[in-house]
């Protein structure tokens, strides 16, 4: 299996479930990832050393911060914005469990300083479909961009979400930078999976799979046809070089161009000859 995909045979068990730390001896990313999974009734503490944010994946939950309280619900990750809160070192959040839940949970060291927030589609989650009219829209995916450094420029990290949809791509053209970031696969079958690009290697992606994303490599997705693919992705910052936006690869950043037409067999429709 290669070094970078960590694989969740089985799912995750009740509690929480560590599946990157920072200083790891293999293919150290710097953010500490995990899976958090609660019974109604539960509570759980965040790390208030370190940066963190929680965003959830299922069930319902109540995030207590800084002495503000949020409710946050959801059922679906293809057809419902996240909801997440955020805070910086020196602040705990504290998540109740209202019903069975599952949610994220993030954390770096970082010395930025900021006021905790709560984001959902009602407040500062931005969501584009992205690429739709482009290549007959074989590259439309849904980002959800919860926060990155338009409006956390303090923080030490940026968090969203993509909705791949079934037959397609994302992370599209092959695109790259120098910050490490994390991708956490989930599928809207049991049996869906994906392909993730890192470099020159070509990984399998199925249910519960992360992917650290290291080294400058190239890293676009598809999705299987029939499956819709949704990925968290986590981005850290390096000192005195923030991510702001990916850099394409030459030799594919010119399908970028709205005005790129993409081949078609010619004839009727499913290119049989007359």
């Amino acid at each position: 299996m290669h070094p970078h995909l960590l694989r969740a045979a089985g799912g995750f068990p009740h509690g929480h479930s560590v599946v990157t730390r920072a200083g790891e001896p293999v293919a150290d990313t710097g953010i500490d990832f995990g899976v958090l999974r609660l019974s109604r009734g539960e509570e759980y503490l965040d790390d208030p050393s370190r940066e963190t944010a929680l965003l959830l994946l299922d069930g319902s939950v109540e995030l207590a911060v800084d002495g503000a309280v949020f409710r946050a619900e959801r059922s679906s990750l293809f057809d419902q914005d996240p909801s997440a809160v955020h805070h910086a070192a020196g602040t705990m959040c504290c998540v109740r469990a209202l019903s069975a839940c599952e949610l994220v949970v993030v954390s770096t060291r970082s010395s930025g300083l900021f006021p905790p927030a709560f984001f959902d589609a009602s407040s500062m989650v931005e969501t584009e479909h992205r690429d739709r009219d482009l290549l007959d829209g074989t590259s439309h995916r849904i980002v959800r961009t919860v926060f990155d450094g338009r409006n956390r420029p303090d923080a030490g990290l940026v968090l969203g979400e993509v909705v791949t949809l079934p037959g397609r791509w994302s992370s599209y053209p092959p695109h790259h930078h120098p910050q490490p970031e994390i991708y956490h696969y989930r599928f809207d079958h049991p049996s869906g999976f994906g392909f993730c690009q890192l470099g020159e290697d070509v990984v399998t992606v199925r249910q519960g799979d992360t992917v650290k994303i290291l080294d400058m490599n190239d890293h676009a997705q598809v999705a299987a046809p029939g499956y819709a693919m949704f990925y968290v992705w986590v981005i850290r910052h390096l000192p005195g070089q923030p991510y702001r936006t990916p850099e394409f690869s030459p030799e594919h950043a010119w399908l970028k161009d709205p005005a790129v037409r993409v081949w078609r067999p010619c004839g009727n429709e499913d290119g049989a000859r007359r």
